[in-house]
C-alpha cells in the first residue's frame, strides 16, 4: 500500500454571481481510499456534495456572489496497487465485458473514434492483443507528439491532434483513447493528482479495460502510475474538469500538489498497474 499526500488551492475574482461545479477531491475505490481530507471556501458558504455519473465522480457545488473567492483542498489517500505481468494481460471480448464498459467502446466529444477508426487499425491492428497494444499505442502517441503547454484548447479534439501533432495532457490522453476505441479496446479518461509531476498540475491518465480490469497508462511519460491519486473517470475530459463555472468569475491562481507521505515505491519494478 501507498500512501499519498495531495492538495489543490484555487482563487477566482468573482463578478457577478456565479455557480461552480468543483471536481477537485480524491474518488473512492476498491484500491483507493480516503484516510483523512479538508475542504475549505472562503467566504464560509453552504456546499452541495453529490455524486454524478454512472462512476460516482465526486463534485461539489457551490453559488457565490461577487467576492474575492478560494477553495482549499488537502487530503491523504491510501493506494493499493495490483501487480501483473504485462506479457499476462490480454484483452477481453466485448461479449464478456460489463455492460457499464460497452460505453467506453463509443466515441465522445473529444474522441472521434468513428473518424480514426481506420488508422487506428492500420497501424496497430497487427500488434499483439492485450496490454502490448495499449502500450504501443501510448509509446506511438508520445514519440509523434510533441509536449507543447498553450498549443490547445478547450475545443481541441483527438484528430486536431493528430494532425497538428502537438498537445499537453489531456490531449495525448484523448488520442490514447482514440486509438484503443479505434482497434476495439474500451479506453476512458482519468483526472488525478500526480507526484513529482512537472510543472505541478491536475494530470490527464488513460484507463484501458483488458481481461476483466481498468489498467492505467500514460502517454506522455511525465508521472509514474504508482503516483496517480484519482479524482475521477469519464469518456474525455469533458466528464471530469476540475472547475465549471456558470456566472462571471476569473482564475488567479491555481495551485497544485502531490507527494508520497511514506517511502517511495521502487517504480522500476512494476510493470502494469490496475487501481480500479
Amino acid at each position: 500500500m501507498t500512501q499519498i499526500n495531495i492538495g489543490s488551492t484555487l482563487q477566482y475574482d468573482v463578478r457577478q454571481t456565479t455557480i461552480f461545479l468543483f471536481k477537485i477531491a480524491a474518488g473512492w475505490s476498491s484500491h483507493q481510499r480516503v484516510l483523512s481530507e479538508q475542504l475549505n471556501f472562503t467566504p464560509n458558504l453552504d456546499v452541495e456534495n453529490c455524486q454524478v455519473g454512472v462512476e460516482g465522480n465526486r463534485l461539489h457545488r457551490v453559488i457565490v456572489e461577487p467576492c474575492q473567492f478560494s477553495v482549499d483542498y488537502q487530503a491523504t489517500v491510501e493506494i493499493t496497487h495490483e501487480i501483473d505481468r504485462p506479457d499476462s494481460v490480454g484483452e477481453s471480448r466485448p461479449a464478456d465485458m460489463p455492460a457499464e464498459v460497452l460505453t467506453y467502446m463509443n466515441p465522445s466529444r473529444y474522441c472521434e473514434s468513428d473518424l480514426l477508426g481506420r488508422f487506428a487499425f492500420e497501424e496497430f491492428g497487427n500488434i499483439e492483443r492485450g496490454f502490448t497494444r495499449v502500450q504501443a499505442i501510448c509509446d506511438w502517441v508520445y514519440e509523434h507528439l510533441d509536449y507543447t503547454p498553450g498549443s490547445t484548447n478547450a475545443t481541441t479534439t483527438a484528430a486536431d491532434v493528430l494532425l497538428q501533432r502537438t498537445g499537453v495532457c489531456r490531449d495525448y490522453a484523448h488520442l490514447t483513447i482514440t486509438l484503443c476505441r479505434g482497434v476495439g479496446i474500451p479506453a476512458r479518461y482519468v483526472s488525478g493528482y500526480a507526484v513529482d509531476l512537472q510543472p505541478p498540475d491536475y494530470h490527464g491518465f488513460v484507463e484501458a479495460f483488458l481481461d476483466g480490469q481498468w489498467y492505467l497508462f500514460d502517454p506522455t511519460r511525465l508521472a509514474s502510475t504508482v503516483g496517480l491519486v484519482r479524482i475521477g473517470i469519464g469518456r474525455d475530459a469533458a466528464d471530469v474538469a476540475f472547475s465549471t463555472v456558470t456566472g462571471s468569475a476569473v482564475m488567479t491562481q491555481k495551485n497544485v500538489w502531490a507527494n508520497f507521505a511514506d517511502a517511495q515505491p521502487n517504480v522500476n519494478q512494476v510493470s502494469a498497474v490496475s487501481i480500479s
